[in-house]
């Protein structure tokens, strides 16, 4: 296991040691891929990588799920979350950042399928994660296999209540999705997970130092050669201080 913990005292400069970890490990693959989460977390990286535009190679990118069941154009589908927060702001070419096919026929086909894509494209160099509250992560709620590959799952309370805010009313969220496994993660070369605010702590904590268990889907995390956790906002309060490194905020921030 390779876990470093990185600690920011902000937002800002969350996004900036993020932005750099990305790139850093972007820029020594020939042909990059990129994993792509949505949700709040990892809006800090997106937006300084917007700015550094300019440093981001040609990529191919893999959204990690999709609702099921959202019409076309539905704002709070993935496919158009990608589009506003990483497509468009980072300048992507859209052909080459593929998403789950939420509205497809047969769902457990379009899971396979898109399990092949990755593995066509030569797998996922750098894979970007946020974490839930459950510990999930993508929509691998606890009980996932740690070996589990992109399928179809059922949303569980808690997470469609996180989601809820996102939607006109909780009857709106939808309550199955499509998503990578926890053993397509994990097959990444690189995980860069974000997290903030002091209700994630005891996840975070749990994550990183508890045992490895489907019951915690994030504990993959210590199983993995290569991994960067980036928190800002008290989500570090349940980890020793000697097991993470505080980040130097300077004036390189929102360069």
């Amino acid at each position: 296991m390779s876990v470093q913990v990185l600690v920011a005292a902000s937002a800002l400069g969350q996004g900036v040691a993020a932005a750099d970890a990305v790139l850093e490990r972007l820029a020594a693959r020939a042909r990059p891929v990129l994993g792509i989460a949505t949700g709040s977390s990892p809006l800090p990286l997106y937006e300084q990588l917007a700015r550094r535009a300019r440093e981001l190679p040609p990529l191919r990118g893999f959204a990690l799920d999709e609702y099921l069941g959202l019409p076309a154009g539905h704002p709070q589908s993935y496919r158009e979350v990608v589009r506003r927060e990483v497509v468009e702001p980072l300048g992507l070419d859209p052909a080459r950042i593929h998403v789950p096919d939420g509205g497809a026929p047969d769902p457990e086909h379009a899971a396979a399928a898109y399990e092949e894509l990755i593995r066509a494209a030569g797998g996922i160099d750098v894979q970007v994660l946020g974490i839930g509250g459950n510990g999930h992560l993508a929509f691998n709620e606890p009980g996932s296999a740690l070996d589990s590959r992109t399928r179809v799952v059922e949303l569980t309370a808690s997470t469609r209540e996180a989601n809820a805010r996102f939607f006109p009313s909780p009857g709106d969220v939808p309550t199955h999705a499509l998503t990578q496994g926890l053993g397509t993660i994990r097959e990444a070369r690189s995980l860069v997970l974000l997290a903030s605010g002091p209700q994630k702590a005891d996840v975070i904590a749990a994550a990183l130092s508890g045992p490895v268990t489907p019951e915690m889907p994030a504990s993959l995390l210590q199983l993995h050669p290569d991994v960067t956790v980036l928190l800002t906002g008290g989500a570090e309060a349940g980890l020793d201080p000697e097991s993470y490194r505080r980040v130097r905020e300077n004036s390189t921030a929102g360069r």
